[in-house]
């Protein structure tokens, strides 16, 4: 069995640089739920805006109109990542070779930047068979950087003594409700960059907690922004949803102020060991 090393010390590198180089911005633009030419419209806009990582899945039946947008905007395509993601039923070598394939034609570009496994899926047993296609539609250009969704460290470790590759990014839902250190500090430790899917929480309930809302107004901001700046700050990801042009210049501008010590420690007495958004849990759930 190989033995589990790790590529990178805590705090060698900025933790949104992977242990090969691989870097990613601060935010990203989140596209569930964004489909035909509405979408096209939205996800244009934001790259004209100022985002430049585009998050898709194969699940989200959106990888074409991803595409469509990223070759109709004015941004160089050299500039942009696009990311999607294989979805559970594809997990054998044969099929997700056919789906890494698929959702290249999709998107009609001729790679893509960030691939992902969605999910683990760990009853059917199959991660590593689909970590392996990964790795093979890297070599062959399909893809240009390869990495998990939803992983938990023991599902990356089986990852790295099948094949010796480790994951570039990891993919989980993270927020100040639902802090995931030990996964953040896995991540850190191994070189891999640590992405935040659904990072402002259930927005209904984190967008009007008290303690949130007390250090917007402290700094005259918004209350997403302070959430989104907490991102910055702790180091992963977020890749945030916005239709309008109003909400995503808003999640981009979060430079002008920094959180203090006082604000992150109110921040981070929210965690929650059940904080999840939707309840889904990577040792169990199973996405198809």
């Amino acid at each position: 069995m190989r033995e589990l090393r790790p590529v990178k010390v805590l705090g060698a590198i900025d933790p949104r640089v992977a242990y090969n180089g691989f870097e990613l911005p601060a935010i990203g633009f989140g596209t569930a739920g964004l489909v035909g030419n509405a979408g096209v419209d939205v996800i244009m806009g934001a790259l004209e805006v100022g985002y430049r990582l585009i998050d898709s899945a194969f699940m989200y039946e959106n990888e074409g109109i991803v595409g469509k947008a990223v070759r109709q905007s004015s941004v160089p395509r050299q500039e942009i990542i696009v990311t999607s993601k294989l979805p559970g039923r594809h997990h054998s070598y044969a099929e997700a070779r056919v789906a890494i394939e698929e959702s290249v034609a999709r998107t009609g570009l001729d790679y893509i930047d960030l691939y992902l496994i969605h999910w683990p899926n760990p009853s059917q047993g199959s991660f590593v068979q689909a970590w392996q296609a990964l790795i093979d539609a890297r070599e062959a250009g399909l893809v240009r950087h390869i990495g998990v969704s939803n992983f938990l460290p023991g599902h990356i470790e089986r990852l790295y003594r099948a094949t010796a590759v480790m994951p570039e990014v990891n993919q989980i839902e993270r927020h100040p409700y639902f802090q995931r250190h030990e996964e953040m500090e896995y991540d850190n430790d191994h070189g891999i960059i640590t992405q935040a899917w659904c990072p402002l929480g259930r927005a209904n309930e984190m967008l009007k907690d008290p303690d949130i809302v007390a250090i917007a107004r402290k700094y005259g901001v918004k209350v997403g922004q302070v959430v989104l700046r907490w991102h910055e700050q702790t180091g992963d990801v977020a890749i945030p949803k916005a239709s309008s042009e109003d909400y995503q210049r808003m999640n981009l501008n979060v430079d002008g102020f920094t959180l203090d010590e006082g604000d992150m420690a109110a921040l981070s007495s929210l965690d929650n060991p059940q904080g999840s958004c939707w309840g889904f849990d990577s040792r169990f759930h199973e996405e198809f």
